[in-house]
Parts: structure tokens; C-alpha cells; sequence
């Protein structure tokens, strides 16, 4: 029988790429051996979180596709897709930053759930208002 591989996930818009999401991917890949993140869709950001990106989806997969942690993105249609697919892809932990703390307690039924301390001083919404000044 050989080795299991150890499957992570996790969910974010990844717009305007930057050194706190590879920060994130890479603690999330050190937990295992293939690292899945779920990609907020255009229309999943603008329906459900009122979000306009910058960079379309497709640009923001191939971006994700680029770096070395990230192994496969799919996308992430609506916020309750992931049950389903922490089923389908045989998830064994999901990862998200800190500043969701609690919200995906609920996933423990089904595989680990671990809250990783996002980088402090950078994010997309900071990059968006310094660029505003």
C-alpha cells in the first residue's frame, strides 16, 4: 500500500497578487503534499461579496498557476461548495487566514481546519487605499 498524500485547500479572490497570498500558500503547502486553492469566480465576488476585481478570473488562475506551492485551482462558485468539495478532492486539511477565525468550524465534521496568521502589514484592500492616496 503506499503513502497517502496529503491534500490541502484553500478559498480566496487572489487579486492583486502579493507577497502576504505566497506567504499563505506557502505555510498552507508546508501542511502537505498538494495544495488546492479554490478561486473566487467573477461572478461569485460580485453576486455574493459585492467585490470587483481587478484582474479577471482567468487571469487570476493563471497567476495562482504560476507559483510553485500551488498545485490545481478550481473554481469557487458559491460559499457553500465546500462540503462538496472537501468530499470530492479527499481534503485532508483546509486552510484559511486568521481573519476568518471560527467561520469554517463546521468543516471539522469532514477534515482538519486550520487559521493561519495572515502577514501583517500587507493586503489587497491596503495596496487599494494606499494607491487611492
Amino acid at each position: 500500500m503506499g503513502i497517502k498524500m496529503k491534500k490541502i485547500i484553500t478559498y480566496g479572490t487572489y487579486d492583486l497578487l502579493h507577497y502576504g497570498h505566497v506567504n499563505l500558500l506557502q505555510r498552507a503547502k508546508a501542511l502537505g503534499d498538494y495544495l488546492i486553492v479554490a478561486l473566487s469566480t467573477d461572478e461569485f465576488n460580485w453576486d455574493e461579496k459585492q467585490k470587483k476585481c481587478y484582474f479577471p478570473y482567468s487571469e487570476r488562475k493563471r497567476l495562482l498557476e504560476s507559483i510553485r506551492y500551488v498545485d490545481l485551482v478550481i473554481p469557487e462558485n458559491s460559499w457553500d461548495q465546500k462540503i462538496s468539495d472537501v468530499k470530492e478532492f479527499k481534503v485532508d486539511t483546509f486552510v484559511m487566514g486568521d481573519d476568518w477565525e471560527g467561520k469554517f468550524d463546521f468543516l471539522k465534521e469532514y477534515c482538519d481546519v486550520v487559521y493561519l496568521p495572515r502577514t501583517p502589514e500587507i493586503s489587497t484592500t491596503q495596496i487599494k487605499q494606499d494607491l487611492k492616496k
